[in-house]
């Protein structure tokens, strides 16, 4: 009787995974994320510096409006929308900081490399972005998944993920 036990609670598993599946179908995990890219415009020590502070004031900028969103589709339109204010916030800080080339804001499809984050992968192949080009751009970028809103940040291989939909269930649960 218990190998009966056993064997059909195995099956059941195989079962419920399999069906599971069909209910839930894997789709091109390419498709699911929106990428932000912020490209430097050279890879001098201020052009790199002024890249991150761009960096955090647009991310400031969209957080609150990224986490209303509950599709990709959802957030491409909501940075579809807000285009002139991403412009807007990137060529302040530029002008703030004394440049007198602007940022070049678009929403692409683009071919990019693989990248791993410890264990979290994104193949390379063409992915949706948000393209913020500060002057030329030229020089290195920034990047994080805007949807749905995975951000790595730090310098060198040092990398801290963050999740808001993590941070939600964080603060949920104390």
């Amino acid at each position: 009787m218990k190998k009966f036990c056993i064997s059909f609670t195995l099956f059941l598993i195989i079962i419920l995974s399999l069906s599971a599946c069909a209910v839930f179908p894997r789709s091109d995990a390419k498709t699911e994320y929106l990428r932000i890219h912020i490209r430097a415009d050279s890879n001098e020590e201020n052009a790199q510096a002024v890249k991150y502070r761009v960096k955090d004031a647009v991310v400031d900028y969209l957080t609150p409006f990224i986490a209303l969103c509950d599709t990709k589709s959802k957030a491409e339109d909501m940075i579809s929308s807000k285009m002139p204010e991403i412009k807007a916030v990137a060529d302040k800080v530029l002008t703030e900081q004394g440049y007198d080339y602007a940022a070049t804001v678009k929403l692409n499809t683009e071919n990019f490399p693989t990248r791993n984050y410890g264990n979290f992968t994104l193949t390379e192949g063409f992915y949706d972005a948000l393209i913020i080009e500060l002057g030329s751009g030229k020089g290195d970028n920034w990047w994080c998944v805007v949807y749905p809103p995975l951000c790595f940040t730090g310098s060198g291989t040092s990398y801290v993920y963050k999740s808001k939909i993590l941070e939600i269930i964080q603060g949920f649960f104390g």
